[in-house]
């Protein structure tokens, strides 16, 4: 396999596929994108300079989301994809609309060179889920990671040398929502039944009721596994088990392979960074003996992985997403969280038909702060950055209250 797959962007098929865009996310990923015309005529005054686009990363679907969006701008964006997207003909075909590579976790040089290489483009279009992965919850933003915004900079300094000019370039924060149609009832008694069926647990009397004895159920499991028996949880509240049990689990993860993660780094980084050392590993006599794949060192590597996939799919899940504002959005958020864990399926299909609702927040201009980057680098990235993040939450919070079912009287 090659280290990094950079985009093969053929116009022509990225013009038919927009064509056809409605149609197909329709009927296959079952969503309508629903876009109001200040939206998009706010970007559309941006289609001669440079733009960065940070969405929040709710489902794995959400590229498709922006998908439908540059159909309505009829342009063509490039996007930073995770490495392990692209293998076969799925690859290809992301590739060739304009996506390529990212080895997260560790420092993809190559990626982050085209990255600015790509933003000193006039007329640049990126896409970067700035969360680093799926949240998989509708209504919150995770922590955005700081790289987008310094590649940014880096390209303007670039450009700033190149030309003796400071460049416009646009950082647009974009906010994703999901919105189900129709009854969802049904879909979530279904889901329910299937769960507690499996768990062996009994029908509880609200649903409320019935989602906290299957997550019990799944939490009690995660902690006999990892040793955390019930007696070391009697004192502890959800939350509290939630990230001891996330805790536990990683630095055990470190240890096995003999990690030591960075300062401040996050859970997600972490993750992904023992993730590429089980993948480097696996390719060595130290991970798998010649004669056997049935080694111990195969089983606590294999364990490992499970761990991971762990981390990553509970990453952002706390206790009170439900109760706050007990939406059948949140509601399916957990619940396919559960079923991912359960019955040990990597993407659930979508539970119903879906709009997906999408706002850009305040558009920024980089080069404002440009003089601050120049000045203090690592304080104007953060900071932007937390800005950015605050802009697309504060769109989910407003659709919250806006599209939340009228109180019955």
């Amino acid at each position: 396999m090659q280290d990094f797959y950079p985009p093969q962007l053929n116009p022509l098929l990225v013009r038919v596929c927009q064509l056809i865009s409605p149609i197909v996310g329709y009927g296959y990923y079952r969503m309508r994108l629903q876009l109001e015309p200040e939206s998009l005529q706010t970007l559309r005054q941006l289609r001669h300079e440079r733009v960065l686009f940070l969405p929040n990363h709710p489902t794995f679907h959400d590229w498709i989301a922006v998908f439908l969006l540059s159909a309505q701008l009829q342009e063509a964006f490039y996007y930073l994809a995770a490495y392990e997207r692209f293998q076969g003909w799925e690859g290809r075909f992301l590739q060739a609309v304009g996506a390529y590579s990212i080895r997260r976790g560790l420092g993809d040089r190559t990626s982050f060179a085209y990255t600015v290489d790509l933003l000193m483009q006039p007329r640049a279009r990126l896409v970067v889920f700035a969360e680093g992965g799926c949240s998989f919850q509708n209504d919150t933003v995770m922590p955005f990671r700081e790289g987008a915004v310094q590649l940014a900079f880096q390209a303007m300094s670039r450009c700033a040398k190149k030309t003796g000019e400071v460049p416009n370039l646009y950082a647009v924060p974009l906010s994703l929502k999901y919105r189900y149609r129709g009854n969802m009832q049904p879909v979530l008694e279904s889901t329910f039944k299937r769960l507690e069926h499996h768990l062996q647990v009994p029908i509880a009397a609200t649903p409320y009721d019935r989602l906290r004895q299957v997550a019990g159920q799944v939490l009690a499991s995660f902690e006999r596994e990892y040793g955390l028996g019930p007696a070391a949880s009697e004192d502890l509240s959800w939350n509290e088990r939630i990230q001891r049990l996330k805790t536990e689990v990683l630095q055990g993860c470190e240890q096995e392979l003999g990690l030591s993660p960075p300062p401040q780094s996050s859970l997600r980084e972490r993750v992904y960074r023992i993730q590429h050392t089980l993948e480097t590993r696996a390719n060595t006599a130290e991970a798998v003996e010649r004669d056997s794949f049935a080694t111990p060192k195969a089983y606590r590597y294999a364990a490992i992985h499970q761990a991971t996939y762990r981390l990553l799919n509970f990453n952002a899940i706390y206790d009170g997403y439900v109760a706050a504002n007990p939406t059948p959005e949140r509601f399916l958020d957990t619940l396919t969280r559960l079923e991912r864990e359960v019955f040990k399926i990597d993407q659930p299909p979508p539970k119903g038909q879906r709009d997906v609702y999408l706002k850009p927040g305040e558009v920024i201009n980089l080069r404002d702060y440009f003089p601050q980057y120049q000045a203090q680098k690592s304080q104007a990235i953060r900071d932007l950055t937390e800005r950015l993040r605050q802009a697309v939450q504060a769109n989910l919070d407003r659709w919250a209250e806006q599209l939340a079912p009228p109180e019955e009287s």
